[in-house]
């Protein structure tokens, strides 16, 4: 990653039009559709991607990433370098400053001490924070006066550009959530769904899973922003209705990901009233393994911990065989075109990073049937394999949508060829990605054999992203079933491996450990099998100036610089 300091009043939007904005809240209102609704405005507890981004117009970080990739300050008044003295010599800390005269929402002022209650809430053991892996190898969080914040890691660390960095990471008022550490953080309803925030907008109703109404934050550090004076986000429905809703009827102005097959879009983008945009990051379409026992018959609070094993999908050559009958360039035509790849690799980019593994874009359906015949496992009558009384059953649940609801179907008549008997489930994707740790249903609980979704890391280094992989990250009721973790995978070798990449210095061989650990999850042990590297698609209305869809951020990440295109 191309790492380069900017002023956040140089980003971009210089070369918008010089006078798309006449005053704070000229425009009226924007709308924007989520099909995936919000469940909360708090991303420390939800792993949701729906989540984070309607929490970003609110809560904002020391620095984002551009659509280039580039680190830009954001509530800090630089991005530290070894130049400007910010990052030491020895690479072990990074000091920040803050840009005077940011205050809340609520009037005070931002300082230092709301970035160290940051850090001490999201690191608090008991707390199940769901940007864990942001603060990995962090060692202490200082305040050196006011504006001064200071971070300093275990070992050297080359890019200190995680923790506070990207919409993942976002500051939250001390004022506002110091009762609400540890155990105590999901029972905060009310900080959670309306935060105090420094971002343009502020929230002035929130329905879970339905809609969030926001103003124009009238302590907003740039006086002629927002263009908007209200926002309203919608949430539920499905991906063809949302773009619809933006191509065709023109009743919103946004829709986030247009999750849809190229030839819907198209069709779609043809009336003229909007389009979509794309960008490749780092999301991949993928299938989690579940390496643990999710079984019913199983104590409450046992499930889909590591105190059980799977019976099943403990079996590598299992996992292997699943891997080897998907054919992924079909799934890659059928669900994204042109916006897809197919792929093997967890970790996509950047290119130092991504493994050269192809071995899984031949589909070979016969292969995986000699391999699961030299297991041990027979097919029966029916065809359905069996090995030691356990039949080759498995249940594969996914969020509501349609192209991954053509994903299942054809991924279970390959795993039926095969001799494997699949079970689909579909989940409504704002209980699947929500963070509610009372519901059975979301994907960080993964009471299934084999759950899909997608994700992707922000900025161009992957470690965090990784590390979310090590054994102390799995979900589990001590937790609130928070964790990065979600198919509890648990390897010493692997979780040794994170702790020495915090510590490499050179680019190389950060990118080559980044490989060999891509390769652990996916090639060596097929705990993730990965199907398809997507772009990021969202639509916006022709009349909607501003939009610069990010892959490396939170999607809304510019929203302050949105404006209505004036006729």
């Amino acid at each position: 990653m191309k790492l380069k300091t900017l002023m956040m009043g140089a980003v971009a939007t210089a070369a918008m039009a010089p006078a798309a904005f006449a005053e704070r809240g000229s425009d009226g209102q924007v709308n924007i559709i989520m099909w995936q609704a919000p469940s909360t405005m708090n991303m420390y507890l939800s792993g949701g991607t729906k989540d984070v981004i309607a929490a970003s117009m609110v809560l904002e970080p020391l620095a984002r990433f551009t659509p280039e990739g580039e680190v830009v300050a954001w509530l800090a008044a630089e991005v530290p370098s070894v130049e400007n003295g910010g990052i030491s010599e020895d690479l072990r800390s990074v000091t920040w400053k803050l840009k005077p005269g940011v205050k809340w929402s609520d009037g005070t002022a931002l300082t230092s001490a709301d970035v160290v209650f940051t850090a001490d809430y999201c690191m608090s053991p008991e707390g199940g924070c769901a940007q864990l892996a942001k603060f990995e190898g962090v060692e202490s969080v200082e305040a050196v006066d006011d504006l001064t914040v200071r971070v300093t890691f275990t070992t050297p660390r080359p890019d200190p550009f995680s923790a506070f960095v990207s919409g993942q990471a976002p500051i939250i008022q001390k004022a506002q959530f110091e009762n609400c550490i540890g155990e105590a953080a999901p029972t905060c309803t009310e900080e959670n769904f309306n935060p105090i925030g420094t971002g343009p907008f502020r929230v002035t109703e929130f329905r879970t899973n339905d809609v969030i109404t926001f103003e124009a934050n009238p302590e907003y550090r740039d006086p002629d922003k927002p263009a908007f004076a209200t926002l309203v986000m919608k949430g539920g429905g499905d991906p063809a209705s949302a773009a619809r809703s933006v191509l065709e009827t023109g009743e919103f102005d946004y829709a986030w990901n247009t999750q849809l097959a190229p030839d819907v879009l198209q069709g779609m983008e043809a009336k003229g009233m909007g389009k979509v945009s794309a960008a490749f990051g780092s999301l991949i379409e993928r299938l989690e393994v579940n390496m643990t026992d999710p079984s019913s018959s199983l104590p409450e609070g046992e499930r889909s911990t590591l105190k059980h094993p799977h019976p099943i999908l403990s079996d590598a050559n299992v996992r292997k065989a699943l891997s080897m009958a998907i054919d992924r360039q079909l799934l890659t035509e059928i669900g994204y075109g042109s916006a897809g790849k197919p792929t093997c690799n967890l970790i996509p980019a950047p290119e130092a990073w991504a493994s050269d593994n192809t071995e899984c874009l031949t589909q070979d359906i016969e292969g995986a049937k000699a391999l699961l015949d030299q297991a041990g496992w027979v097919p029966g009558a029916d065809g359905i394999r069996e090995k030691d009384g356990k039949r080759l059953s498995l249940l594969y649940q996914t969020s509501v949508n349609a192209v991954r609801q053509d994903f299942q179907a054809l991924i279970k008549q390959w795993w039926q060829e095969i001799g494997v008997e699949t079970e689909l489930k579909v989940i409504d994707a704002s209980v699947y990605f929500g963070g509610d740790p009372g519901s059975p249903d979301t994907f960080q609980r993964f009471y299934a054999d084999i759950e899909m979704l997608a994700n992707f890391f922000e900025g161009g280094n992957p470690e965090p992203y990784l590390a979310q992989r090590t054994c102390n990250k799995a979900p589990g009721p001590d937790s609130q079933w928070q964790g990065e973790n979600i198919n509890r995978f648990c390897d010493e070798g692997y979780d040794k491996m994170i702790a020495e990449l915090s510590g490499i210095v050179d680019p190389a061989e950060r990118g080559e450990m980044g490989q060999r650990l891509n390769d652990m999850l996916t090639k060596d042990s097929h705990s993730i099998i990965p199907l398809v590297y997507r772009g990021t698609a969202s639509a916006h209305s022709n009349t909607l100036g501003g939009v610069q869809l990010n892959a490396w951020d939170t999607e809304l990440w510019n929203v302050a610089d949105w404006y209505r295109v004036k006729e």
